[in-house]
Formats: structure tokens, C-alpha cells, sequence
């Protein structure tokens, strides 16, 4: 049987790390979409206050495999 993929995209933010950004994003969704198989990260940019980075802003596509019977 073949899986088919439907893509959502989610954007996650940390103070720590782009690493930490994406693992809190996938965590969350997780939470919600079931079978959640992959991610794509689409976009990395930050916040800067007071000329230090403030927040890493990760862009992600998600995949999730459909249930089929």
C-alpha cells in the first residue's frame, strides 16, 4: 500500500536556539496531527531587541500520513 502526505506549514520560535525552535514547533503539532512523519524547514529568520538576537524564527513544513483503510 502507498502512504499519501498532506503538508501543513507551522512556524515555531525559541529564545535558546533554531534547534530548539524546531523540537518545541514539531512537539506541539504533534499534539494534534497525528501520524506526523517528516519536517522541511522552510525559513529561518530571528527577532532582534536591543541589538542582540531576542528569538529564532523557524518556518517548517510538516508531513502526516493519511489513515487510509
Amino acid at each position: 500500500m502507498s502512504h499519501i502526505y498532506p503538508i501543513t506549514e507551522i512556524y515555531g520560535s525559541s529564545s535558546e536556539s533554531i534547534d530548539d525552535a524546531i523540537r518545541q514547533a514539531v512537539a506541539a503539532a504533534n499534539e494534534s496531527v497525528r501520524n506526523l512523519e517528516w519536517f522541511e524547514v522552510t525559513e529561518i529568520r530571528g527577532h532582534v531587541a536591543d541589538g542582540d538576537v531576542a528569538h529564532f524564527q523557524v518556518g517548517l513544513k510538516l508531513g502526516f500520513r493519511l489513515d487510509r483503510s
